[in-house]
């Protein structure tokens, strides 16, 4: 069945959304994340296309972009090409990280473009993670509070705040108001659900043991064990860092079952 064509935006103004094949994790620690926003970094500066706003889910990235020189197609191609070669060397993995086909929506107004950039930066307090959009590490959202960001630069700010007053003190103290208002947004709606809670994980790993102890896992041999993690990693609203947390197994192990 051939695809649908994109939807083009008059202004270049893209919401993206990509994740992690069969919706796998593509970041499992600090030094991932920062490595994929180091890529954009590079890439923004090479190709010159504007970024208003990002957010790092586990196993998916929300961008908000603005394309200028190159095409948005191009430019995520460019950036999930050199994430995925430094991924899979670090992880000692061969194959594609990122699902196939990117979703993309075309943003041409500016009462939409503010509910985007609501909706990426309350990501991970819809899914759980966190009760306010400023205390996640791995959004734009702080830097739009006025605090600082690295890579230095990455986030342009000014368009967006611009949208609020001219006064920049004026337009963060309106943006958090927007931040903090009643809404609906859905926008590229990718089924958030929220994060299990480490007691209910636990719960549902003594399920698939059949009643044995977590602590099991740690001394099972290990064609067993991988096949039983493998069932635990289709737990859903699970991480792989999480099941390494509650069974004590490196998340190298979990990774590679």
């Amino acid at each position: 069945m051939p695809r649908n064509a994109r939807q083009k935006s008059e202004n270049g103004i893209y919401h993206i959304m990509v994740r992690g094949i069969n919706r796998q994790d593509i970041f499992h620690d600090d030094e991932d994340q920062q490595r994929y926003l180091e890529t954009i970094a590079r890439m923004k500066k090479e190709n010159r296309f504007e970024v208003y706003g990002f957010c790092l889910m586990t196993n998916h990235v929300h961008l908000l972009v603005q394309e200028k020189e190159e095409e948005i197609s191009r430019i995520m191609k460019r950036i999930g090409i050199s994430y995925a070669w430094w991924y899979n060397s670090k992880y000692n993995r061969v194959g594609h990280l990122f699902q196939d086909r990117y979703k993309s929506e075309g943003i041409d107004k500016d009462a939409y473009l503010l509910s985007v950039i609501r909706y990426i930066h309350k990501n991970p307090v819809m899914a759980g993670m966190v009760e306010e959009p400023e205390e996640f590490r791995w959004s734009s959202c702080r830097v739009y509070y006025g605090e600082k960001e690295y890579p230095v630069g990455l986030t342009d700010t000014g368009f967006i705040l611009g949208l609020f007053a001219n006064n920049e003190l004026e337009a963060v103290k309106k943006f958090k108001q927007h931040m903090k208002a009643e809404h609906q947004d859905t926008c590229l709606d990718d089924n958030i659900k929220l994060r299990l809670s480490d007691i209910k994980l636990v719960s549902e790993i003594k399920t698939i043991l059949n009643g044995e102890p977590v602590i099991a896992l740690l001394t099972m041999e290990k064609k067993r064990r991988n096949e039983i993690l493998k069932q635990i990693k289709l737990i859903e609203g699970s991480t792989q860092r999480q099941i390494a947390r509650v069974t004590g197994l490196n998340q190298s192990l979990i990774f590679k079952a």
